[in-house]
């Protein structure tokens, strides 16, 4: 039986299709992080603050806003300390929550330094790609996982975490959907307040998805998970129409469709926020989010890319 049509026999024999399609939905904006760490021309610090302050005048609360990588590896968002620095004055209204990517216990000390309350750690379904993204082994990666946690604990900071490639995998190819469920199932045991499943080369067909998904019913708790997906095969709608019917409601997305993670061939780009909401709206579901103000946003930041050199 399939998670999207959940079929009950009635007594006059009468299939009846059953969805846990939520009412409202989370959106997750991601392109401030993940949208401009693949990006070769740099954006000044101020250029990042106000696409952030047009992004939460957009009705956006959760703004993934930066990563505390060391700058040799993603020197994009080298300026990381300084972003969040400037956060409370582009954005004085409470309610905006702004996670940023720590990848180890330094990063984590440097962003709690900073002055974070959210953060977000990576982990991979496969091995191959854990080794290309962060140089060890899935079992070393929730070694160094432990002390962001323990922290996070301490220190009341809320974290996800992510599976990258859950679906397809840019070195080995279609993910065993078991292998991405146990991934995150040690995420949430270690302590990850959400978990995103992760598309990251976009690649998943709808079928690979409701797969996912109806194997994951009776394994994950589904109210605690959040979809990252790309939109390269351009099937990133449909997907998400088919993790609402399943009861997902938290969506990731990229303003303008930005992104793409520099350690993986093939994911040009985030399923654009735009869109994502555009289509929520559409069917009734409630976001909060003004989808024509996004995409003004995504234009801005775009021009800037386009325009400045690249070195």
């Amino acid at each position: 039986m399939s998670v999207r049509q959940r079929l009950q026999q009635n007594e006059s024999g009468i299939e009846l299709v059953m969805t846990r399609t939520p009412n409202e939905v989370t959106i997750y904006e991601v392109g401030p992080r993940d949208g401009l760490q693949n990006e070769a021309t740099p954006v000044p610090t101020a250029a990042k603050l106000q696409f952030i302050a047009d992004l939460r005048a957009a009705g956006l609360r959760w703004i993934e806003a930066t990563s505390f990588v060391p700058p040799s590896v993603v020197p994009q968002l080298a300026d990381a300390a300084d972003l969040l620095a400037g956060i409370d004055a582009v954005d004085p209204e409470p309610g905006g929550r702004y996670p940023v990517l720590v990848p180890n216990e330094k990063g984590m000390l440097r962003a709690l330094d900073a002055g974070c309350d959210a953060v977000a750690v990576f982990a991979a379904a496969t091995e191959v790609f854990s080794q290309a993204n962060i140089r060890a082994t899935i079992d070393e990666s929730f070694v160094r996982f432990q002390p962001i946690a323990r922290m996070a604990a301490e220190q009341e900071v809320w974290l996800r975490g992510y599976v990258s490639v859950a679906f397809h995998c840019p070195y080995s190819g279609v993910v065993d959907p078991q292998a991405a469920i146990d991934v995150a199932l040690r995420l949430l045991d270690l302590g990850c307040d959400e978990v995103a499943i992760a598309d990251t080369i976009g690649r998943a067909t709808p079928r690979e998805v409701d797969a996912f998904l109806h194997l994951a019913t009776a394994q994950l708790p589904f109210e605690r998970l959040a979809f990252h997906l790309h939109d390269t095969s351009g099937l990133a709608l449909t997907n998400v129409k088919l993790a609402l019917e399943a009861g997902i409601s938290v969506f990731d997305g990229a303003a303008g469709g930005l992104g793409g993670c520099p350690f993986a061939p093939g994911a040009p780009g985030n399923l654009a926020t735009e869109q994502l909401v555009a289509m929520l709206e559409g069917m009734g579901i409630r976001t909060g989010v003004d989808a024509a103000a996004v995409a003004a946003a995504g234009r801005t930041i775009r021009s800037l890319l386009t325009a400045a050199p690249t070195t």
